[in-house]
């Protein structure tokens, strides 16, 4: 057993907080409560990857639910989904209603698959879940868009709550009209945001973008956040972003957000202030 998942395990003992650890791009662990969480877990290799994956799927034989925000293969990672389920029987996945047939044929059953949308509250593996319609594409020529099937976004971020913090993975999205609105009701402790932002050279090369490091601040602030970690800023050489550039927008706009650059399996222990008195 690797020392990740040796600490991992240990960090999920946490009864009044939440460990982060960021595994890269857009894939995230939460510990804490007697369980472990995770966001879009992007393990595989590719030979484009400038991170190498900090562990590897097959290991992870404790996951209690891992959560999928939309269809990229850096977002849902077939190899490493089917993987976690083989190894973690217990383990249950939440993707958007549109891509839980995409969820299956990447080999996990069908039975531990449950679609969501957003407008409801959802228990899994003791936590709660609450969608979050995210604005993203398939391909630059249908971006940005919610990518409706009947009504119901394909693209989503997720508020879950866990050991009592809650964390927002606002997954690949833009801002939109409502999107602060609709977080800050939920109260979220932690803000995971893109900040590789977007622009005519890379959609050129079909990348559709994301909040850029100004928007991401601007939306951490707004929902009222305690802390902003930034994601999807350092995996691909055509897709880099500086989070430099986010913390120095911080503190010159005098933003009440603290930001926490966390290095690729390196565990940061959140207690979120409005917490620790209860």
């Amino acid at each position: 057993m690797s020392e990740f998942v040796v600490t991992l395990r240990e960090l999920a003992n946490l009864d009044d907080a939440v460990a982060l650890v960021r595994l890269g791009q857009a894939s995230v662990a939460l510990a804490g409560g007697g369980r472990i969480v995770l966001i879009d877990p992007f393990l595989s290799p590719h030979p484009e990857r400038l991170v190498p994956p900090p562990v590897a799927p097959e290991t992870l034989a404790d996951v209690d639910l891992v959560l999928v925000t939309h269809e990229h293969w850096d977002h849902l990672d077939g190899p490493t989904c089917e993987a976690i389920a083989r190894v973690a029987p217990q383990a249950t996945f939440v993707c958007p209603e549109p891509i839980v047939d995409q969820l299956v044929a990447a080999g996990v059953p069908a039975e531990r698959v449950s679609g969501t949308r957003p407008g409801r509250s959802y228990q899994q593996a003791d936590a709660t879940i609450w969608p979050i319609a995210a604005k993203h594409g398939l391909h630059v020529t249908d971006a940005y868009t919610f990518g409706e099937v009947d009504g119901v976004p394909r693209f989503l971020g997720y508020v879950v709550e866990l050991a009592g913090v809650r964390a927002y993975h606002a997954g690949d999205t833009i801002p939109y009209e409502g999107l602060a609105e609709a977080v800050r009701a939920l109260q979220p402790d932690v803000a995971l945001l893109p900040i590789n932002g977007r622009d005519w050279y890379r959609e050129r090369l079909d990348i559709v973008g994301n909040l850029e490091a100004r928007e991401a601040a601007q939306l951490a602030a707004a929902i009222g956040a305690e802390l902003l970690v930034p994601l999807h800023y350092d995996m691909f050489a055509a897709n880099l972003a500086d989070p430099g550039d986010l913390v120095r927008l911080v503190h010159q706009w005098r933003l009440a957000v603290s930001v926490l650059v966390l290095p690729v399996g390196l565990p940061a222990v959140v207690r979120p202030a409005r917490r620790r008195g209860r």
